[in-house]
């Protein structure tokens, strides 16, 4: 991490002389979230409700509706909305827009879902999401060859950019250029630049990049952006049944490396995911998908303490501008989309958890709290 963090030292002060602070919409500096917003970000990401077999159950309808209101009720003032683009394989070369349902459909809830978000004085994030068809990661992806990756990389701007020109459109608040491109975020930079270019020509709004927990000190384009992302899936325990006070000491020692990267790109950052499954010992690996896993010991409590380990840390820290906890779905009643022991803290102990905090003042709020 020093020959990383180095390295970005010598491109801020030893490149071509340029104000780095014109890159971004707010001020130079980690701590200047409070200086320019009325409060820190209280997230939640709402999913689609990821089935053509209910129709008008997803983004922008009744559905939502309620959803927003109960989340409103307890201190939730940013939701993150993820439209999903397909592609086939990790190897593959062509982003599809019609995930799991026509485009044009898609946008439509999604404009309703931003209008209702906004009715409510929710803000929003909107976040592009890629969906691997044949399974496996998209921190992975390979297209193979130089022209391949060439191919795959057209493909991926016109799946941003018309997100982006409908955020814009939509007076959507803040927008996320990619999530967890870990393979290729560390590499052509000349690519992710020009995109970046791009985005902010056809949205004003603020700009940030989902990184994964692992990703964030290699990736070559945080300076052009306005917030470092970070989906905070970190693990906080070494071994199984660890006492809370491990949870506490592995949280903050997550948030000191990231403070590092924020310090020297003086830049607030962002945890633009944070989630812990409701099983026992969901900390250690806390990545590991729920639909992957059998005979699961269900524990709230156990989901409940990690996301308090996470966020109260992350309150106290001026320098983050907030969180976004993955994740509620479009339909509050609906559990076709996750097992009980999924990430959802609706109906759970965590719910009652993140209430309490959302709550209170944190360190990004501006003096006095007015949220």
């Amino acid at each position: 991490m020093r020959l990383t963090l180095a390295l970005w030292t010598c491109v801020l002060i030893c490149a071509t002389p340029r104000d780095v602070s014109a890159w971004h919409r707010l001020p130079a500096g980690a701590p200047t979230w409070a200086t320019q917003e009325p409060a820190a970000i209280r997230g939640i990401t709402v999913g689609p409700i990821e089935s053509s077999q209910q129709p008008g159950r997803g983004y922008g309808t009744p559905y939502t509706e309620t959803l927003l209101d109960e989340l409103a009720s307890r201190g939730v003032n940013w939701i993150s909305v993820t439209p999903f683009g397909r592609i086939w394989s990790l190897s593959s070369t062509e982003v599809l827009l019609d995930f799991e349902a026509p485009y044009e459909d898609n946008r439509r809830g999604l404009a309703e879902i931003v209008a209702q978000a906004h009715r409510r004085s929710i803000r929003v994030l909107l976040i592009p999401h890629l969906w691997v068809e044949t399974g496996g990661w998209r921190g992975e992806m390979n297209p193979g060859s130089d022209a391949r990756w060439l191919a795959y990389q057209e493909s991926y701007r016109h799946f941003v950019l018309a997100w982006a020109k409908d955020a814009g459109r939509w007076g959507v608040d803040a927008f996320s250029i990619g999530v967890e491109c870990k393979s290729w975020s560390g590499r052509f930079a000349p690519y992710w630049h020009s995109l970046i270019a791009d985005v902010r020509a056809r949205f004003p709004g603020l700009l940030t990049y989902s990184a994964n927990w692992d990703e964030v000190e290699n990736v070559i384009f945080w300076d052009h952006l306005d917030l470092i992302g970070v989906n905070a899936f970190y693990p906080l325990a070494d071994q199984d049944d660890a006492a809370y006070k491990q949870y506490v000491d592995h949280a903050r020692s997550a948030l000191d490396n990231l403070r590092e990267t924020a310090q020297t790109l003086e830049m607030p950052a962002l945890l633009v995911e944070v989630g812990y499954t409701t099983r026992r010992n969901a900390a250690v690996k806390p990545w590991l998908w729920p639909d992957d896993m059998q005979n699961v010991v269900i524990d709230e409590w156990e989901q409940a303490r990690a996301l308090t380990a996470l966020i109260e840390a992350a309150a106290r820290q001026e320098w983050i501008a907030g969180v976004f906890i993955w994740r509620y779905y479009a339909n509050l009643d609906d559990v076709s989309q996750e097992a009980e022991w999924g990430f959802s803290p609706h109906g759970k102990l965590a719910e009652r958890a993140f209430e309490a905090i959302y709550g209170q003042r944190w360190a990004a709020d501006p003096p006095p709290f007015t949220y």
